[in-house]
């Protein structure tokens, strides 16, 4: 996973990604992470987030935390993007989770994006499978997100958000139907449905 980061020079090099942009509920969460490239200090077992069993993921989350350079984790919410549209909600929150950092990187690597900054960036088409800065930020992303839906799912049992976790499954359109959309729901991503949802 290093052998792309061992194309700079920098040392400094941080990795961006999202979790949640397909979901009909719930914020997309981007983060931001700065990792220790020295051999010694890198985590075994880092790879793209949706790659990994959840056990796998919760134990490196905390491990990508305890010892990261830096790191930051920023949620856009429902509101956002139905007023600029999932594609800007990312850039927005990949912008915001670089800027949160506590350590200015020398370089960034996105997974498949390209934000406004004038720091250079690289931007990879599967960079979470690429790049070993860019799978902890998928991780930390992921990992925030589920904990994140877990708890919605306890305001608003009926929809099934732990198991689901916001996405398009058969037992959450069943339960839209039957209930109709909650407030963590994204309009833009329920037109659709508008004629089958209760008022």
């Amino acid at each position: 996973m290093l052998d792309y980061e061992k194309n700079f020079t920098e040392k400094l090099i941080a990795g961006i990604d999202e979790a949640g942009r397909g979901p009909l509920a719930g914020p997309v969460v981007c983060a931001c992470v700065i990792m220790p490239l020295e051999k010694e200090k890198v985590i075994d077992g880092i790879n793209d987030s949706k790659q990994l069993s959840e056990k796998k993921r919760e134990f490196l989350y905390d491990k990508i935390i305890q010892n990261a350079i830096s790191y930051s984790i920023v949620e856009i919410d429902e509101k956002v993007i139905d007023e600029i549209n999932i594609y800007n909600a990312t850039k927005l929150g990949m912008k915001k989770a670089l800027e949160k950092l506590s350590v200015t990187p020398e370089r960034i690597l996105i997974d498949a994006m390209k934000i406004d900054t004038q720091l250079p960036q690289n931007n990879i088409i599967k960079g979470d499978t690429l790049s070993y800065n860019i799978a902890a930020a998928s991780i930390l992303a992921k990992v925030y997100r589920d904990r994140l839906m877990k708890k919605y799912d306890e305001i608003y049992p009926q929809y099934g958000f732990a198991q689901h976790k916001g996405y398009g499954t058969k037992m959450h359109y069943e339960a839209l139907r039957q209930y109709g959309k909650s407030k963590i729901h994204r309009e833009t991503f329920l037109k659709n449905m508008k004629d089958d949802l209760r008022a």
